[in-house]
């Protein structure tokens, strides 16, 4: 191996093999010559122990350095193992690492999408509010118009009073000297009545004194009102004020039957979820939802969540526990929406709603109970809901078919939902409320929901006040 042993002991041989030699040749010279021999011989013998104490010494260094060297191996082995193990936690801790930057990422995606939602919807908000800041300027300009035009209005007829006046007081004086005349010449009781009735006439100035057959009574009467005349004045516009107010509650639907499957959502789990199949194969530029819906919660939830690639917010009705109890955000193309009233439905009873939507002149209507509760314009005006997204019963999407979120799921029941393709006239919302046939051309119903998770139940009701 190249070690100071290997290179010593072939020249030891050779030393060796020299002094044999010298040794024989020496042994048949005569005596004379035999002390130099021993005194060489002495010297190569100090010279081989001198050798000897070299060579071991070279020996024990050579063994000192090979268990050095396999000491220095067996920590190489030793330090190889611990590499091995702290790259394999690494790898660990790397994975583990990635894992957590995956769900941090997920998290991240899914509060910028919850951050861009709430943003559209605060500019629609704001263009809504904007908007109706002018519409409310514009009104207020008019009723400060018409506030103008009406105190002309008084001013003039004060005007007119003013100018009446003398006209009554000498009509008066008058009517004073004839009822002198009458009273001397004595005439009899009935001759005041004859000749009262040409007097009325005289005054040209006021039509509003000639009452036709009504000029024969007493010119007291018209000056002197009947005492209860402002209540009765009072009592005959009441009924118009409380009838344009009085929208709910509504009426009792009675005894509903034949409305088809039911499905019941009984908790806010985001599990809770019931899938309609095949969802929209073309799109819509009108829209009918109706159902029957019963809830006892403190607010109303997501009935119906339309989802695509391009926006999980298409078309959706939902509540959340953020919102005013029974207020519904009808979504259609986020971040566009309209909030509808439905406070009335969160007393766990029946109720039958139906949602209509055209792209025409953005009109929507909302019916409850046969009532139109809310109606308006410029909602999605000519927009298209595009095909082929999910469509979600009982939760609201934050992706295509997922991202529920608790608050604002759906918790009660709902029966007989179909959806239409087209506006429902107000007869055949009628007859829908009323549990008679369904309007034809229906494109889904609750028979499409073929997909529920969670504890969600279906059930047959044969009437509506049968359902668990």
């Amino acid at each position: 191996m190249g070690s100071p042993t290997g290179r010593t002991l072939p020249f030891l041989l050779i030393l060796l093999h020299i002094y044999l030699h010298g040794a024989l040749s020496q042994a048949t010279s005569p005596v004379g010559q035999r002390k130099p021999f021993f005194e060489r011989l002495r010297r190569l013998e100090e010279q081989f122990q001198r050798f000897q104490e070299v060579t071991l010494t070279h020996l024990q260094g050579i063994a000192s350095h090979y268990n050095l060297s396999f000491d220095v191996e067996a920590r190489f082995r030793s330090l190889a193992r611990e590499s091995r193990a702290v790259a394999l936690a690494l790898n660990q801790s790397q994975a583990a690492m990635q894992g957590e930057l995956g769900h941090l990422q997920t998290w991240v995606r899914r509060t910028q999408r919850r951050s861009q939602k709430a943003d559209h919807r605060l500019l629609a908000l704001s263009a809504t509010v904007s908007e109706g800041s002018a519409r409310c300027a514009r009104e207020q300009e008019t009723q400060r118009a018409a506030i103008s035009g009406l105190a002309r209005d008084v001013q003039a007829l004060q005007d007119t009073l003013l100018r009446l006046t003398p006209l009554v007081h000498s009509q008066g004086a008058r009517l004073a000297a004839l009822e002198g005349q009458l009273r001397v010449a004595s005439p009899s009781p009935a001759t005041p009545k004859v000749t009262l009735a040409p007097s009325r006439p005289s005054n040209r100035s006021t039509p509003q004194l000639q009452g036709g057959r009504q000029a024969s009574r007493a010119p007291s009467e018209p000056r002197d009102p009947p005492p209860d005349f402002a209540h009765r004045l009072q009592g005959a516009q009441e009924p118009l004020g409380l009838g344009n107010q009085q929208a709910w509650p509504p009426e009792s639907p009675g005894e509903v039957c034949n409305v088809g499957p039911a499905l019941i959502f009984p908790n806010a789990s985001t599990e809770n979820v019931g899938f309609l199949h095949p969802g929209f194969l073309t799109g819509l530029r009108a829209l009918s939802i109706c159902s029957w819906v019963r809830t006892a919660a403190d607010h109303l939830g997501t009935l119906l969540s339309y989802a695509t690639e391009e926006n999980d917010n298409k078309l959706v009705l939902h509540g959340r526990d953020s919102l005013t109890p029974g207020s519904v955000h009808f979504v259609i193309g986020d971040p566009a929406f309209r909030e509808l009233p439905l406070q009335p439905l969160l007393d766990g009873q029946w109720h039958h709603v139906c949602v209509i939507w055209t792209s025409i002149l953005g009109r929507y209507w909302l019916h409850v109970d046969r009532r139109l509760v809310a109606t308006g314009s410029r909602f999605r005006e000519g927009y298209e809901i595009p095909p082929g997204g999910s469509l979600v019963l009982g939760q609201e999407q934050d992706r295509v078919g997922g991202g529920f979120d608790s608050s604002e799921a759906f918790v009660g029941s709902m029966a007989g939902l179909a959806i239409w393709d087209r506006v429902l006239v107000p007869g055949e919302v009628l007859n829908l409320a009323m549990g008679k046939t369904l309007p034809t051309g229906a494109i889904l119903t609750l028979a499409n929901a073929t997909s529920v998770g969670g504890f969600v139940q279906r059930v047959n009701c044969t009437c509506l006040q049968l359902c668990p």
